[in-house]
């Protein structure tokens, strides 16, 4: 009886501390993604014209290995054995992107970069825990980051850098 009561607190415990954490991680990434909000993403391969002239690029990235909490990979193997989807791993993963995506938004907008474009991104479980049941994923984001060579006002920046290149034409 007393490992059984053993048990129930660790997993309690185990519960409590991992949705503390998640949490705190979760307004983290929100408040980060609300300070780079104006920092454009766009998954083309397509340069649009307005970037053609006037921009430096270089390539930013940003990565993440986010590990699975005891409490979550418990869950887990229960809804395993059932069926369904496995929520708790959707979170992991979910908090692995967005936290890999904003990391390479930092990283861009330190450079003075003021859109990403061909935003890719890669997941990977890098280390397996006992009977190969998921322990840690790594999130990787990269793209090319465009950064005007010319003082052009951020807001109005393609449409300057557009009739720049039609004006020399």
């Amino acid at each position: 009886m007393a490992d059984l009561i053993v048990f129930l607190v660790l997993l309690g415990l185990g519960y409590g501390f991992g949705q503390y954490f998640e949490r705190r991680h979760y307004r983290s990434i929100r408040k980060r993604e609300a300070e780079l909000k104006d920092l454009l993403l766009i998954q083309t391969k397509i340069i649009p014209p307005a970037y053609f002239n006037n921009y430096d690029t270089f390539l930013v990235s940003g990565s993440v290995v986010i590990s699975v909490d005891y409490f979550k990979r418990f869950v887990a193997g229960l809804r395993n054995l059932v069926g369904g989807r496995v929520t708790p791993y959707e979170t992991l993963i979910d908090r692995a992107r967005r936290e890999a995506i904003l990391r390479m938004k930092e990283e861009a907008k330190e450079s003075g970069a003021n859109i990403i474009l061909n935003v890719k991104y890669e997941m990977c479980s890098i280390y397996k825990g006992r009977r190969n049941k998921i322990g840690s994923v790594e999130a990787f984001a990269y793209g090319t980051a465009f950064s005007p060579t010319i003082a052009i006002p951020v807001s109005s920046a393609p449409a300057a850098a557009l009739s720049s290149s039609t004006n020399e034409a």
